[in-house]
C-alpha cells in the first residue's frame, strides 16, 4: 500500500510549465492582442506596453515557482488592489480570458500543465471582477 502522492515542489511545477520562457511567451503573445482589443487596451494607461507586459511576466514566474522578482521589485502582488481603479465586469473578463486562451494555444505544454495554467487564469480572471456590467 502506497501513501498520498507527493505534490510536486515549487520548482518542479516551475520545470514543467518550461520555466520562464513558456511565461515569456505567453505573456508576449497574450499582449499582442490586447495591443489592439478596444475592451482591454483602455485600461492600460502607459503608452507603452512594456512595463505591464514584465510586470505580469514577473507575477506569473514567481507564482509559478520561478524566481522571485516580482516581490522584489514591486512587493506583495496585491492583486484585487491594483486592478481597483478599472472597471473588470464579464466584458473585460472574457476579453482577457480570450486573449489568455489564444496566447496559451501558442505553447508547447503537456496536458496537465495546460490544464492547471488555464483553470489558473480563469480563476484569475473571475476573481479580479468587480463589476457585474
Amino acid at each position: 500500500m502506497s501513501g498520498p502522492a507527493r505534490r510536486p515542489t515549487p520548482e518542479e511545477t516551475f520545470a514543467a510549465m518550461g520555466g520562464e520562457a513558456t511565461f515569456h511567451a505567453l505573456v508576449a503573445r497574450f499582449y499582442e492582442g490586447v495591443a489592439a482589443d478596444p475592451v482591454l487596451r483602455p485600461m492600460y494607461p502607459e503608452e507603452d506596453l512594456g512595463p505591464a507586459q514584465h510586470r505580469l511576466t514577473m507575477f506569473l514566474i514567481q507564482y509559478w515557482g520561478g524566481p522571485p522578482r516580482y516581490a522584489q521589485e514591486r512587493g506583495h502582488p496585491r492583486l484585487r488592489m491594483r486592478h481597483a481603479p478599472f472597471v473588470v465586469g464579464p466584458a473585460e473578463r472574457d476579453a482577457w480570458l480570450s486573449h489568455m486562451a489564444d496566447a496559451l494555444a501558442t505553447l508547447d505544454l503537456d496536458d496537465a500543465p495546460r490544464a492547471a495554467l488555464w483553470a489558473y487564469l480563469s480563476n484569475a480572471a473571475d476573481a479580479l471582477r468587480n463589476s457585474d456590467g
